[in-house]
């Protein structure tokens, strides 16, 4: 007992001031976009806008006035989200699309409705993403699931209105990634340079792979749009507290065990989902951002992200395998 005594005693403090440290850096310290920016008359497309972080941001930009998209998979939930955006805003200019992200002819088919429906488009937030799913999941084209879904179907749906966007005011182009990305497994190193990473099967799989990815796509994309003025981003939105944690820790009994009882505690070390989507709305609307194209983000602010996800060898050659993945002539 006075063991006990004195553990409680010397190591509860530690742990509360390492709690407090913690809390401090990571989740009182986030910033918000408190902008008064309008968006009347203006068109905006959030994959994955049904739930968490997807359906905040989408609830900002109504709330600014914008025609908003929600493009989503689960048309039911999408449309009572939408249906509870209006009322909460006034807004009626919030619409439902079908997508389905893992489809590669989905994605196609909602590119094509969206160009011949809409006159613009000036702002496109590839949010939508899973985290994990049943092992040896593939897509609809045998893709990994996780990397297709997140990575081609984003990559995809970007390049096929891309003549939209730009036509449009804001031209911005808004990943979202994850802290993730630097985690990723070490690139194949195939080429006559031993140094230089290659992106090639079997590395195009898992969450951590396709958030390096997404990274790359934005800042290759950057580069190959800056004389056309679109401005390209990633970002990551935080530790959140959202349905994904569900999704991927349910993948396993295992999983789902110990989701069910530590999902009460991760409001201790989780961000909600409006201080999820705030970093998302900086790089969508604010000023600044027009001359960072092609950067990184953390807590609204640019950030440095891991070797690979700068190496501008590396973006080009997913862009190729990208290309050649999805079909698109490029």
């Amino acid at each position: 007992m006075a063991c006990l005594s004195a553990i409680i005693k010397w190591v509860l403090p530690i742990l509360v001031a390492l709690y407090g440290v913690y809390y401090w850096q990571f989740i009182a310290s986030r910033r918000y976009f408190n902008s008064d920016v309008v968006l009347d008359g203006k068109t905006v497309i959030v994959t994955g806008g049904n739930s968490g972080i997807g359906k905040t941001t989408a609830l900002d930009l109504a709330r600014r006035g914008a025609r908003v998209i929600l493009a989503c998979r689960n048309l039911q939930k999408a449309e009572d989200v939408a249906k509870d955006i209006k009322s909460s805003t006034g807004n009626s200019q919030v619409v439902v699309r079908h997508l389905d992200l893992s489809s590669l002819q989905s994605v196609r088919e909602f590119a094509q409705q969206i160009i011949e429906t809409e006159d613009r488009l000036d702002i496109l937030i590839n949010n939508a993403g899973v985290s994990a799913v049943k092992k040896g999941s593939i897509t609809k084209e045998n893709f990994d699931f996780v990397f297709g879904t997140n990575h081609f179907g984003h990559f995809l749906l970007t390049n096929l209105l891309l003549d939209l966007v730009k036509k449009s005011a804001l031209k911005r182009v808004v990943t979202v990634s994850s802290l993730a990305h630097a985690y990723a497994p070490e690139p194949n190193m195939t080429r006559e340079d031993p140094n230089v990473a290659s992106f090639l099967y079997p590395h195009l799989k898992y969450y951590d792979t396709s958030k390096l990815a997404n990274v790359l796509f934005a800042r290759e994309l950057a580069k190959r749009e800056k004389a056309s003025g679109l401005i390209s981003t990633s970002n990551h939105p935080g530790a959140i507290y959202t349905p994904i944690w569900k999704t991927g820790m349910n993948r396993s009994p295992i999983g789902g065990a110990m989701y069910y009882v530590f999902s009460p505690f991760f409001w201790l070390f989780c961000i909600d989902e409006t201080a999820g989507a705030q970093t998302t709305l900086h790089c969508a609307l604010d000023e600044s951002v027009a001359e960072l194209s092609g950067k990184y983000f953390d807590n609204s602010a640019e950030y440095e992200p891991s070797p690979f996800a700068q190496d501008d060898e590396l973006a080009k050659e997913l862009w190729t395998v990208s290309c050649e993945a999805t079909g698109l002539k490029c």
